[in-house]
């Protein structure tokens, strides 16, 4: 129980901390310093979960078992080292005038509100606050795509919460519908949108009140994991904040969303017994991953380019767990663990070289290899990782999830190939002339702080030449658990 005080406790006291100095010199020192603590304290947690199974402590309303606690550990690492990226990257923005010390403040203080929120929605057993979570975590990252107060930046913003706003309001229709079905089994003082409790009822749970909960469900959540045609807001949030919240947008808030959506698939699973929530899940997926890659190469902005590879990567895993089956939760909870970490450290060299060169326009930004060669690399090895190239682990994810579509669901293997095709074709060839073309500028003086975006890449490299056991015995209890 004290690892998941600690894992919550830390964001909280962090946040009141730098609402009161997150403007001052050493502010972003303290944000990695707690950041630091809250990863600790969720590697403290995966332990004690490995060690003696799942928990459920403090009159149940917390709940860690395989599945979350991967997220958790996973959420507060990509958390970390984006804080590590985000401590020179504002210090420059600041520098710049881009923000003054109040705007400053505001970020460090909504960085560990969104890290406790992300934290909460995966550690609580209860519905209900998951739901609450996922609404805070979208006031506070509303806060943090306008942070620059441009034109551009308030729009994005604006939209980001008006479309997140109306689908977490569908989902918590579908929070209500889903304890009006546990109500009349559980009781009014039963628990009745405790997951445990759910989960152990399932079977009982009304299956026509269930499936349009989970269609409320899975619209309300769908929207803030940036499934097609839900997915509007994303490309411009990613845009127009700053580059740390682009990093964890894609690394962790799509994560923590389908999350919650994979966990209301368990219980309509266990209802229906049927392939309903099966077949919304490939639907929707695919549906992302097709119109994604299509639209990838019609960007010119680099950000909004990873911004639209996350959404059809939300689209693999998405398929992935709809099709079911040991082998296809795996390889989506690798899927979810390697694009996590390429796409936070693709954004941390884009955050660089936009920084560098002053602009996020593709057709600006040219001859990264020679005005840094850290920022070059990072970035072309960034971008093969992300387009599934051997020997890295996105690579080994999409091939079991092709090789599952071959056996379970051939009408979307042609689909899935194509897609891949496409995106492999649109940012390769877009990215190419941004590394290695002729550029008149000097070389940078200074070395960027490129170390998070080269431990992400070694780890999703290992990832794809080898799983160490422990770690793969995590994932087959986890996709064991999914169902």
């Amino acid at each position: 129980m004290i690892e998941i005080l600690f894992v919550l406790g830390f964001p909280v006291a962090g946040a009141l901390v730098l609402a009161a100095v997150g403007h001052r010199e050493h502010a972003s020192t303290v944000n990695v310093v707690i950041c630091l603590a809250t990863f600790l304290s969720a590697v403290a947690l995966t332990v004690r979960v490995i060690s003696h199974g799942p928990l459920l402590v403090l009159d149940r309303l917390f709940f860690v078992d395989p599945f979350n606690v991967f997220l958790v550990a996973l959420t507060a690492f990509v958390g970390f080292t984006t804080s590590i990226f985000s401590r020179p990257y504002m210090r420059i923005e600041h520098e710049h005038g881009r923000l003054t010390p109040q705007r400053l403040r505001l970020y460090h203080s909504m960085y560990q509100v969104f890290n406790f929120t992300m934290l909460l929605a995966l550690l609580t057993n209860n519905m209900g606050i998951l739901w609450v979570a996922l609404e805070a975590a979208t006031l506070a990252t509303v806060l943090l795509v306008s942070l620059y107060r441009t034109p551009a930046s308030l729009e994005a913003a604006w939209k980001y919460f008006i479309l997140c706003g109306v689908g977490i309001a569908q989902a918590l229709f579908g929070t209500i519908l889903l304890y009006f079905a546990a109500e009349k089994v559980l009781g009014a003082e039963g628990g009745a949108l405790l997951w445990t409790e759910l989960n152990a009822v399932k079977g009982q749970l009304e299956p026509t009140v269930l499936s349009l909960a989970f269609v409320f469900l899975l619209v309300g959540y769908g929207t803030k994991v940036g499934l097609v045609p839900l997915h509007n807001w994303l490309p411009d949030a990613h845009a127009e904040g700053p580059t740390p919240v682009s990093a964890v947008l894609s690394g962790l808030l799509l994560n923590v969303a389908l999350y919650a959506v994979v966990r209301s698939k368990v219980l309509v699973d266990g209802s229906l017994h049927t392939s309903f929530a099966k077949g919304l899940l490939m639907g929707f997926g695919m549906l992302s991953v097709v119109v994604a890659a299509f639209l990838l190469s019609r960007q010119r902005d680099i950000k909004r380019l990873f911004a639209y590879s996350s959404i059809e990567h939300m689209g693999i895993i998405t398929f992935a767990f709809g099709m079911g089956g040991p082998i296809a939760n795996f390889a989506g909870l690798l899927h979810m663990t390697v694009h996590s970490l390429t796409k936070s450290a693709i954004f941390f060299a884009v955050g660089h070289a936009a920084q560098k060169t002053g602009t996020q326009l593709m057709d600006g930004i040219r001859g990264l290899i020679t005005i840094s060669p850290a920022i070059g690399w990072g970035l072309v090895l960034g971008a093969l990782a992300i387009l599934g190239m051997p020997p890295f682990g996105v690579f080994a994810s999409e091939f079991l999830i092709l090789t599952t579509a071959i056996h379970e669901q051939p009408w979307a293997t042609p689909l899935l190939l194509l897609s891949l095709g496409v995106a492999f074709a649109a940012v390769f060839s877009k990215v190419q002339p941004m590394v290695f073309g002729e550029t008149n500028a000097k070389r940078l003086p200074l070395r960027p702080a490129m170390t998070p975006v080269f431990v992400h890449l070694a780890i999703v490299l290992m990832l794809g030449l080898w799983i160490p056991p422990f770690l793969a015995d995590w994932y087959r209890q986890a996709a064991k658990l999914i169902g």
